[in-house]
């Protein structure tokens, strides 16, 4: 049996808690609408699917028990954080691009909005371990099938997309205001400082005991 009720309003407080995903989503969103936004939301909702199946086969158990593969695992996707937060750094200088210009740079990021979302997601084993401790809580001790992890871990990601939908719309409605360059400048270079900061926070981490 599974405590569904319980693990929804866990999972709620859980997703609304910012992270790089917040920062990556917000960026991507400023950048190109909604559809920046909705496809950064489909890699990390990707990404979460994985990390799902991931921890029911038992890949999450490894990464967690060992020391050298969560260090692999960890500053892989430290590095990919600190790139992300640099080429924010850089695009508030392209910013004094002209107004074409900076068009067509975000035209050709799009194609790497999904790809981002995913991979920020995917190469942080805190979600790895994340899955693996808290998905068994809600489940019966006696329930060996894998078909419970799986709903759970559905149930997650459906609350992870709806919430980050939201999320982008919000963004969306103000995004006149936001997408002044004076207020660009401030986004991308705050963007940049807070995903190298998690970059280092995540490279810093140690292994779960």
């Amino acid at each position: 049996m599974i405590n569904i009720v319980t693990f929804v309003i866990m999972s709620f407080f859980l997703v609304i808690l910012p992270g790089p995903d917040n920062v990556i989503l917000t960026r991507n969103t400023l950048r190109e609408g909604r559809k920046g936004g909705l496809r950064t939301i489909l890699g990390i909702c990707l990404a979460l699917l994985v990390h799902t199946l991931i921890a029911i086969i038992g890949l999450s158990a490894i990464i967690a028990s060992s020391a050298y593969l969560f260090s692999i695992f960890k500053f892989v996707g430290a590095t990919y954080l600190i790139y992300l937060g640099v080429r924010a750094f850089l695009s508030v200088r392209d910013n004094k691009l002209k107004a074409p210009a900076l068009s067509e740079s975000c035209q050709a990021a799009d194609e790497n909005f999904f790809r981002q979302g995913f991979l920020t997601d995917l190469l942080n084993p805190k979600v790895a371990v994340f899955f693996l401790t808290f998905l068994p809580q809600f489940v019966e001790p006696h329930v060996h099938s894998f078909v419970p992890f799986l709903l759970l871990g559905f149930i997650y990601t459906a609350l992870t997309f709806l919430y980050s939908l939201f999320f982008i719309l919000l963004i969306d409605q103000i995004s006149g205001f936001m997408q002044k360059q004076s207020t660009q400048k401030v986004i991308q270079g705050v963007s940049g400082a807070v995903l190298v900061g998690f970059g280092l926070k995540l490279a810093f981490e140690k292994a779960p005991a």
